[in-house]
């Protein structure tokens, strides 16, 4: 049996269907538990305790997170419940249970000024998403060391809706004619979910023949930055996008401070069997948006 947490999310909701099609899984949600998912409020203890009691898995992938760095920002307590208390009591559930605990992380751990990173590069978030992320790292390996964390860039694929996804959200953004200044200082390597879940996939197939631990990176390869990304979405939908103008400069006043380039290296994923395949960005979006 395995557990995947927030899997009504845009990571979640791709893990949860690709593990579903050869093992037993539940997916638990808060606020949208449409379909088959289970209601689990992740901050509540003895609720969690309970459910994990209940369904007696063997691993928990736990997706589940505040995400957006300005709402982490704004709400710091409602951030730290979420992304650090809850993450330390699976810690100690998976000791107390005997399961597997998966943690998706970011790569906002890291502070920019040193890519490509790898797993044992010293993080320094700039902002408190990431500060919380990794402080949600520190707690599950100081209760529960034989934990996996797989750290991730940031994330598109098939959405609800575009504001899923920081990366979906651009198409609303270039069809929209209000004038904006859009970020071209900032390095991303956009990642699609379906990718990521068939490398956690591979990582629980791996666990079946050999112990896995510690911290692994997962990231596409291509680099470019959120205006770039619109310069590909303006091809692919014939939409003019003058009313963009790019922006080269680091924000003045963000209210959550972006690192300009968090490049994960993926060696050590690959050193244990995994291998990192990712659809071609451009490619992927074509063939969405063509639907």
């Amino acid at each position: 049996m395995i557990i995947v947490t927030g899997a009504s999310g845009l990571l979640g909701r791709a893990v949860y269907e690709q593990l579903s099609k050869n093992n037993a899984v539940v997916g638990t949600a808060f606020s949208r538990t449409e379909g088959s998912l289970l209601k689990l409020d992740l901050t509540n203890p003895t609720k969690v305790e309970e459910f994990i009691k209940a369904h007696k898995p063997q691993i928990v992938v736990h997706c589940a997170a505040e995400r957006k760095p300005d709402v982490c920002a704004s709400d710091e307590e409602g951030t730290l419940k979420l992304n650090v208390e809850s993450s330390k009591q699976l810690a100690k559930l998976s000791v107390q249970y005997s399961f597997k605990l998966i943690y998706i992380s970011t790569d906002y751990v890291f502070d920019g000024k040193k890519p490509p990173y790898e797993p044992e590069d010293q993080p320094n978030p700039l902002n408190f998403y990431g500060k919380s992320k990794y402080m949600g790292e520190q707690a599950i390996l100081e209760h529960a060391p034989s934990s996996i964390i797989l750290r991730v860039p940031i994330l598109y694929g098939h959405t609800l809706f575009n504001a899923e996804s920081a990366v979906n959200i651009l198409i609303d953004v270039i069809s929209n004619p209000k004038p904006v200044e859009m970020d071209h200082f900032q390095s991303r390597f956009p990642t699609n979910v379906q990718d990521v879940a068939l490398a956690i996939s591979k990582i629980i197939d791996l666990l079946k023949q050999k112990d896995i631990n510690g911290v692994y990176h997962f990231s596409a390869k291509e680099r470019m930055t959120k205006y770039e990304m619109c310069q590909i979405f303006s091809e692919i939908l014939n939409i003019n996008i003058d009313h963009l103008k790019p922006n080269a400069e680091p924000p003045k006043d963000p209210v959550a401070t972006r690192p300009v380039d968090v490049q994960l290296s993926t060696k050590k994923l690959e050193s244990v069997g995994v291998v990192v395949d990712c659809v071609n960005f451009k490619t992927w979006f074509e063939k969405s948006l063509a639907k």
